[in-house]
């Protein structure tokens, strides 16, 4: 059991999947839960969810590609439960999946405004109050795809290189100003995202069988053990869950 009682937490992207899996993960161990993403009745059904099982939620659609809505999330998770210890910046997307060379350029620049920019006004919000008071956690969902290129997906594997190294420089800014800045790369997991990717047939990920894919779950205790003491030995890298010996310390094995 992971003690996060007393902490606000803010999850971008929860209104399914990583982000629902994540936001549930955290109020079974105590924190206080605002849920954000751009379909309301999504995140609204499921702080429901957590409200009927005791514990305290809160949804406020977000679209994390606007400075302006994410900065206004983070103010209400303030204004509403009177602070705000972490943060999950889980907000991502892959669609739609295509070489360069046909892609198209507006959507290919919305992952990015997603995936990259998304993390980095997650981050600019949440780190002055953080900072203010010296504490909290921001965690960054990362993927292998960070540090590996893959055929169609020229979006993705560039926004989660550079959210990777937002990891690594906002840990560089504020390791030692009490905040704790980490990476989690899960591996693939079973949510929608891989229905995508499977339909897409382009690379060797989409010829995996659904079989091989982790639970969410799985992920969101993942989150939670890195929201604790034992998060500082991942403190502005990757922590990877295809790693054993992470999932037999987060209690997955």
């Amino acid at each position: 059991m992971f003690d996060l009682s007393k902490q606000v937490a803010l999850v971008t992207g929860a209104s399914r999947g990583i982000g629902e899996a994540a936001a549930k993960s955290l109020s079974r161990y105590g924190a206080k839960v605002v849920l954000t993403a751009r379909s309301g009745g999504d995140i609204e059904r499921i702080a429901g969810e957590i409200r009927a099982a005791g514990g305290e939620a809160l949804a406020v659609p977000c679209d994390v590609s606007s400075y302006d809505d994410v900065t206004r999330a983070v103010q209400t998770a303030i204004d509403t439960f009177g602070d705000l210890d972490i943060l999950v910046n889980n907000a991502g997307v892959i669609e739609p999946i295509s070489r360069i060379e046909v892609s198209d350029p507006d959507a290919w620049s919305r992952v990015i405004d997603i995936n990259t920019k998304g993390v980095y006004y997650g981050i600019r919000a949440a780190a002055p109050h953080m900072l203010e008071k010296g504490s909290g956690t921001i965690v960054n969902i990362s993927s292998g795809a960070a540090s590996g290129a893959l055929e169609g997906w020229s979006h993705y594997c560039a926004s989660k290189a550079a959210a990777l190294s937002l990891t690594r420089c906002a840990d560089k800014e504020f390791g030692d100003k009490g905040l704790r800045v980490v990476g989690l790369s899960p591996g693939t997991v079973a949510t929608q995202m891989q229905v995508d990717i499977k339909s897409s047939g382009i690379n060797p990920v989409s010829q995996l069988d659904p079989s091989v894919h982790i639970p969410p779950e799985w992920v969101g205790e993942a989150i939670c053990w890195l929201c604790t003491d034992a998060g500082d030995a991942y403190r502005g890298v990757d922590c990877s869950l295809r790693d054993e010996d992470v999932r037999k310390a987060v209690g997955l094995v």
